[in-house]
């Protein structure tokens, strides 16, 4: 595996603190969130930056690799493009699943895999996809969770390991996510750091969170407290990390405290003598689950690729459905699971919803006569629509939902929400009868 390249110390690049960014100080390289770039149009601070010589990563979201069903096509060639359109010398994506194919589901969010032997095959067969499909190297994000699945056979070191050994894909380590499991599934974030190959780390994360009756919220809208900070300096006494980014996505604070955080950041980087340089990993003897490879330079040459079982497939496919649909759709929290930590996930991802669709659409909330009420009507039909195809298909099926029922209550709302519709999903609103088979279709799914 080839060293990587060295990118620094850098931070998020989000529209709201744009301006900040480009004044900060020292900034050696930026991430931006891969879906929300369009590579024919990138914002002029983007431009400014990359003029500036400060390199760009972009870092998907939307993948799933984690998924039982092959990586979209069409999702992959647009990572490549924004990659090619940025110079990027990577781009990064997540250890995670955000929607099934039967029933369609999205989760709107990034949820965690079963780390037993056939999820870590079809992971292995869709990362081994995505590689052939992208013109530069992929690294892929640990994720913070707030539950464990039942039967797992693998510990989150031995997941990550065999999953470089039989890849080759490099490691994108977020240390405000072994925090957050720490405290969510009770692992030992030195533990992981001790087990998995960290000549394969690509760059790290860092984040802010809180804790609310005893479960820590991967929040990316609090400063970074010590905690994880102290985290970076457990990583940082086992390795020199190639990049650490701060990633803040929401309740930006004042340009003056993102500096400090990235200053405090940097002082972690570079406290103390380098880290020691760690002895290649030795073979391991073969086993039915991976076979042996052969030592070259510091790392194991990735193991010869086995197809996977449609029956593997087959498998997660279903227990990542059930899941999903309990926490989407209401229907029975699957065996084996913490039912009391399936809510606290269902409620979450009901509220990002409505956040996320408000951001999109910032009418509607104004239309519903303000945050609470707009917020109150919508966690009333996200209980019975699953969302299906995204964010803004989202915002137009709750907005003909409200129609549906004749919402708001006061006519020169229910006009504007009218014409706010018709504006978006088309010239003329379909009939009553259309609207109310599309509504009844999707409480069903």
């Amino acid at each position: 595996m080839k060293p990587m390249a060295h990118l620094g110390v850098g931070i998020g690049w989000r529209p709201e603190i744009a301006d900040a960014v480009e004044r900060l100080t020292g900034l050696d390289w930026v991430e931006v969130v891969a879906e929300n770039v369009c590579p024919g149009h990138l914002p002029e601070s983007l431009q400014r930056l990359r003029e500036r010589g400060t390199r760009v990563v972009p870092h998907g979201v939307s993948l799933g690799l984690g998924g039982a069903d092959r990586p979209d096509p069409a999702k992959l060639a647009a990572l490549g493009e924004r990659a090619v359109a940025l110079g990027a010398p990577l781009v990064t994506e997540h250890i995670a699943f955000v929607r099934t194919s039967s029933p369609v589901l999205e989760a709107g969010h990034l949820l965690p895999v079963p780390r037993t032997r056939d999820a870590l095959d079809v992971l292995c067969e869709n990362v081994r996809i995505a590689q052939d499909a992208l013109p530069v190297p992929l690294a892929l994000e640990n994720i913070a969770a707030l539950f464990s699945w039942p039967g797992e056979e693998l510990t989150e070191g031995q997941f990550l390991t065999e999953l470089v050994e039989r890849t080759g894909v490099r490691l994108l380590i977020d240390v405000a996510n072994l925090h957050t499991n720490r405290v969510n599934r009770g692992e030992d974030p030195a533990a992981v750091l001790d087990a998995i190959p960290l000549e394969a780390l690509a760059y790290v994360h860092v984040a802010g969170g809180i804790e609310r009756g005893g479960v820590w919220h991967d929040t990316h809208a609090h400063p970074v407290p010590p905690v994880v900070l102290d985290l970076l300096a457990e990583l940082r006494s086992r390795v020199d990390p190639p990049g650490v980014l701060l990633e803040r996505d929401d309740d930006f604070p004042a340009e003056a405290e993102l500096a400090g955080e990235l200053a405090a950041i940097r002082a972690v980087v570079t406290a103390g003598p380098p880290a020691p340089e760690r002895p290649p990993t030795p073979e391991r003897p073969p086993t039915p689950e991976q076979p042996a490879v052969a030592v070259a330079g510091s790392r194991p040459a990735p193991a010869e690729p086995r197809p996977v079982e449609e029956a593997a497939r087959t498998g997660v496919a279903l227990g990542q459905a059930a899941l999903l649909s309990a926490l989407v759709a209401g229907t029975p929290v699957p065996e084996g699971f913490d039912r009391r930590r399936i809510r606290v996930q269902a409620r979450a991802l009901a509220a990002k919803r409505a956040d996320v669709v408000a951001k999109l659409a910032p009418e509607l909330p104004s239309i519903l006569g303000g945050p609470d009420p707009y917020r109150e009507a919508f966690l009333s039909y996200a209980k019975g629509r699953p969302m299906t195809a995204g964010y803004r298909r989202d915002a137009l099926d709750f907005a003909e939902d409200l129609l549906i029922r004749d919402l708001p209550a006061d006519p020169a709302a229910r006009r504007r929400l009218t014409a706010w519709w018709r504006d978006r999903a088309g010239a003329k609103p379909p009939r009553r009868i259309v609207r109310w088979a599309r509504s009844l279709a999707g409480r069903a799914a």
